[in-house]
């Protein structure tokens, strides 16, 4: 047993969750209000070892805001504006595709788009949007467009390896849209949410975004968003996409005004939708393939592969048949500048760590926590890597609505950065796609001229970092 656990307070929650047990919402709130962060952490962390072994996941993707007009005035959000103010911006969508294209030569794997509520912006601009964004796959698959560059060091076998994998394995994946957005789509299309998503999925939407969540109980909800939707709205829109085949992300916003049992209760209802999609076998697509799953196996359940003595230093990882539903779940941290909430203290490096260590420990029917390095800081997301993470989100390229909100942290990491920590925090860093899904695994230490640092910048990286 975990030194840290022998003569803690929550031995017993660690037997539990050693012997496959659920936890409650009176023990979720327990781990919540103890300070023995040490046990909890270890508690959280066999939680994420028997889910998904020494594994830690990053993403290559791109994050595209087509515009931050917005008819709403959420308290919280320094994010939106309206047309009136001078910082404003829409973007048509041949400039989408040229931001698109180009994130394409880096070796993106997916474009997360989400914005405001338009107040003008008609519905086929969303659908036409999709329309010509897929149309870059085909253009890709028929040789009409280049292969991913090198960004970093043209030495890397990292970024040959990325270039070879990627253009051959992988497609450009559409994760766009939070629920309220397809709330305000739906009204834009007057119809009905079903509707509106089937049609946007025959545009090209290939998966749901999890922004939107905040916090779900009522009174904390209008106290940050009033006017957005429901907390019923909320999951009622996942539960239609999961239903319709769909899977998605969701989150929890922590650390302004709600109560420690306001998160678990957060918790909870994701918790109870989670398990009603596996119930039913929602968003498991029929054709899915059993040989990749949503995480790749451990080396104990896979011993056939621990006796490779020198497996290769990039490769496919094995993996689980898909689960459908939500694919993982990404706390974040409230930011405080530029807004209306008056929060005298953002979220320690504590409160950060417990609340991933918490989620991880109860949401036991979700395979992955992501500790999002945009909103905590790298080092702070590298530690959380120990207290229950197992995903360190993606590279993001330019990232606007923590930023707008006094987010400190850099607007991308490389790929290079993403690996290098993974691996300082003893994991194996594992390119995901958006669904979690493995696209390779870089197995063994990294070679020397992959801890070299960046040998000068790209004209590409430099193109992609301008504001909107």
């Amino acid at each position: 047993m975990n030194f840290f656990i022998q003569r803690s307070e929550l031995r017993n929650l660690y037997e539990k969750v050693a012997a496959g047990e659920r936890i409650s919402e009176a023990d979720a709130l327990r781990l919540f209000e103890s300070k023995d962060l040490n046990a909890l952490g270890a508690i959280a962390d066999l939680a994420r070892e028997k889910k998904v072994g020494n594994r830690a996941s990053y993403i290559i993707n791109r994050y595209l805001n087509y515009s931050n007009y917005c008819i709403l005035s959420c308290q919280f959000c320094s994010f939106a504006r309206k047309k009136r103010d001078a910082d404003g911006f829409e973007l048509t969508i041949p400039q989408m595709v040229e931001k698109a294209r180009e994130a394409l030569k880096l070796g993106i794997t997916e474009l997360h788009i989400v914005g405001g509520l338009h107040p003008s912006l008609p519905f086929s601009y969303y659908t036409d949007m999709l329309k010509a964004l897929r149309a870059l796959n085909d253009a890709r698959s028929s040789g009409r467009e280049s292969a991913p560059s090198e960004i970093q060091n043209p030495k890397s076998k990292i970024q040959n390896d990325q270039s070879r994998l990627t253009s051959a394995a992988t497609k450009l994946h559409l994760k766009c849209f939070t629920a309220i957005e397809i709330l305000h789509l739906s009204w834009l299309a007057k119809k009905t949410v079903e509707q509106t998503l089937i049609e946007l999925k025959e545009a090209g939407l290939e998966s749901l975004t999890g922004g939107g969540a905040e916090i779900f109980r009522k009174e904390v909800r209008s106290a940050i968003a009033k006017g957005k939707e429901s907390a019923e709205e909320y999951l009622d829109v996942h539960r239609t996409w999961h239903k319709l085949g769909g899977r998605s992300t969701c989150t929890m916003l922590f650390g302004h005004v709600e109560s420690l049992a306001d998160r678990v209760d957060h918790l909870r209802q994701l918790r109870a939708l989670q398990d009603e999609a596996r119930a039913n076998g929602f968003g498991v697509p029929a054709s899915a393939d059993p040989e990749r799953g949503v995480h790749a196996a451990s080396a104990s359940e896979n011993p056939e592969r621990s006796k490779s003595p020198n497996p290769p230093a990039v490769k496919r990882a094995e993996a689980r048949a898909p689960h459908g539903g939500f694919v993982g779940f990404v706390p974040l941290p409230y930011q405080p500048e530029n807004n209306d909430i008056p929060v005298q203290t953002p979220p320690t490096g504590f409160d950060a760590l417990r609340t991933i260590a918490v989620s991880r420990i109860y949401l036991d029917n979700f395979d992955h926590i992501t500790a999002y390095w945009v909103g905590m800081g790298m080092k702070l997301a590298q530690v959380a890597l120990s207290y229950g993470a197992d995903d360190l989100h993606g590279t993001i390229i330019e990232e606007h609505i923590f930023h707008m909100a006094g987010a400190t942290s850099p607007q991308l990491q490389t790929e290079m950065e993403m690996v290098k920590a993974i691996r300082e925090a003893g994991r194996t860093p594992v390119q995901r796609n958006t669904f979690y899904e493995p696209i390779r695994e870089l197995a063994n230490a990294p070679a020397a001229n992959e801890t070299e640092p960046p040998s000068g910048k790209s004209k590409v990286l430099e193109d992609n970092l301008a504001t909107a």
